[in-house]
């Protein structure tokens, strides 16, 4: 056997190979920029095309208002109902009064409030997901952000009107569960809904945020990949090149898939309401059914 040659300081050291990234399918990021799409519609673009005679709540009565979520009463087909949704907004100034369509506790509060108000009346509750996730900031967290998002989950379950949740574009881990324990839960075609953000979890999964291609492939964020795991209950399809090219036409096909869910939900009691979505929520995850 040859002795290996002994390299002295002054000669190359073969650099090491860097870790080869696999190939991943580029639906999944080509759909996270659709759902972040600066001129996709939001809650209040959905209101207005619709809904009738839309009249907004204000407050949670502990701390004060939060622009991030909207709430109130309308008329859905001559229907009353009650609408809960995280508001974004189009442009920065829109942007910077909602945090960006992420709430704070008092946001959530709120939206539970008129929740239960929306069951003691017997009104059906239709929530609208689009956030990126709940507001991180220090005064949030001094005002029980976790609280806050954990008494939703709570009390949502145990809702005894109708609860559709519609993910309309970027459904951002607890921030938009938070109002996502529906008896039905949909997404349109281009929205996403994960427990972390793609840049979040390449960051902490491959230490390198630049992956976060790759990482938006292995979350199973999209639509068809939440209903094949039985995580959404359908898919309302957009546009053809998205929601934001015609939110009339989207509207629409929300209209539609609203309809449906309504009708579908209305023949059931309030006891069967509550134990339908108990038992959904029950065997997500559970893989020896």
């Amino acid at each position: 056997m040859e002795p290996e040659p002994i390299l002295s300081e002054d000669d190359e050291q073969p650099e090491p190979e860097a870790p080869k990234q696999e190939a991943v399918n580029p639906e999944a990021w080509q759909r996270v920029q659709l759902a972040r799409h600066p001129k996709r519609p939001h809650t209040l673009d959905y209101i207005e095309r619709l809904f009738t005679d839309f009249q907004e709540i204000h407050g949670d009565r502990l701390y004060g208002d939060d622009p991030a979520i909207v709430c109130g009463s309308a008329f859905f087909v001559g229907r009353p109902i009650m609408i809960v949704g995280e508001q974004k907004g189009l442009d920065t100034n829109q942007k910077l009064r909602p945090n960006f369509g992420m709430p704070k506790p008092e946001g959530y509060r709120k939206a539970i409030r008129v929740m239960q108000l929306a069951s003691k009346f017997g009104r059906p509750i239709i929530t609208f997901l689009d956030t990126p996730g709940a507001y991180p900031g220090i005064d949030a967290e001094e005002r029980g952000q976790a609280e806050a998002i954990a008494k939703n989950l709570r009390e949502m379950s145990r809702l005894e009107s109708p609860v559709i949740c519609v993910c309309i574009g970027e459904g951002g881990s607890g921030g938009a569960l938070a109002l996502g324990v529906g008896n039905q839960v949909y997404l349109l075609e281009n929205a996403v809904y994960s427990v972390i953000s793609p840049e979040s979890c390449a960051a902490i999964i491959y230490r390198d945020a630049s992956r976060a291609e790759e990482a938006a492939a292995a979350l199973k964020l999209t639509a068809p990949d939440l209903l094949q795991l039985g995580l959404i209950d359908g898919i309302i399809p957009e546009p053809p090149e998205g929601a934001h090219a015609d939110p009339d036409g989207a509207a629409a096909f929300l209209r539609d898939a609203l309809r449906g869910a309504l009708d579908q939900l209305g023949a059931l009691s309030p006891e069967e309401l509550v134990e339908q979505r108990y038992v959904k929520f029950r065997e997500m995850g559970n893989f020896f059914l």
